[in-house]
């Protein structure tokens, strides 16, 4: 049998392990990355009878890639900065 523990971690109010045996590696990924998971202390892999820490692993296959402004969407930014300043000058 295989399941994952994911250790939510409350701050004062405490922690919390989720521990759902039907749910899957691919499961827990798209929690951790749609946010419905935030603030984990740990994800435990657990098989048979071993157990595996797998945070880092988890979380490097939610993260969402990372988008490089080109220097056309700079300009443009500045455009769009500049256009709305003069909407909102006083007149």
């Amino acid at each position: 049998m295989q399941y994952f523990v994911v250790m939510i971690d409350y701050g004062r109010r405490g922690r919390e392990a989720i521990v759902d045996p039907e749910i899957t590696r691919r499961e827990v990924v798209s929690r951790v990355a749609s946010g419905e998971y935030r603030n984990i202390s740990f994800i435990h892999e657990i098989a048979d009878t071993s157990v595996e820490d797998i945070t880092a692993d988890i979380l490097g296959e939610a993260a969402l890639p990372e988008f490089v402004a080109t220097a056309a969407d700079i300009q443009a930014g500045d455009f769009d900065h500049i256009r709305d300043l003069r909407k909102h000058e006083r007149t």
